[in-house]
């Protein structure tokens, strides 16, 4: 009742007020609120999109990984043959051998950079077409199924919310591009 006198209702509007909201929350109750989640990581490792992906951007890059292994190795030989002709070597072959090295190293470096630069950008653009695909699946499964949320990243997940394999069985589908 003290609620009523600070509101300034009388007891029937307060009962009325009470009922009208009991209504309105009632029928919130009365559905059920349902959640799934979808493990990103192994959409990148299992849906064959993802794999078609890995094998593309290893085509891609094959060539130029292995152009920089060669050339890492050849410092190395060259490095290491330095080291063993030194004591024979003059003052001035052994700057110049050392200039080499180091110049041709720097060279490595910065090669090395720009592959990875190429490569990450190259990696990103490939996971974010199967990432949107994979989007597109999860919001079919989501209004097929009449799911109200669906999350891609969580602290704990209960494992029976786990949705994941319907969405890998619909992205892997032979009709699913």
């Amino acid at each position: 009742m003290s609620f009523l006198r600070h509101t300034g209702l009388r007891p029937l509007q307060g009962l009325a007020l009470a009922l009208a909201c009991a209504a309105f929350v009632a029928p919130a109750h009365a559905q059920e609120f349902k959640a799934g989640f979808v493990n990103t990581d192994r959409i990148f490792r299992e849906a064959n999109s993802a794999k078609q992906a890995q094998a593309r951007l290893e085509q891609e890059f094959s060539k130029r990984e292995k152009e920089l292994v060669d050339l890492g190795n050849s410092i190395k030989a060259m490095s290491e043959k330095f080291e063993r002709e030194a004591p024979t070597l003059s003052e001035s072959q052994r700057a110049a051998r050392q200039k080499q090295i180091i110049e041709q190293d720097r060279e490595f470096q910065r090669k090395q950079r720009e592959f990875q630069e190429d490569l990450n950008a190259r990696k990103n653009e490939e996971l974010q077409q199967v990432l949107d695909r994979a989007n597109k699946v999860i919001k079919q499964v989501a209004e097929a199924e009449k799911y109200d949320v669906i999350l891609q990243e969580a602290v704990y997940i209960n494992p029976r919310l786990d949705i994941t394999d319907k969405v890998l069985k619909v992205l892997n589908a032979p009709s699913a591009k």
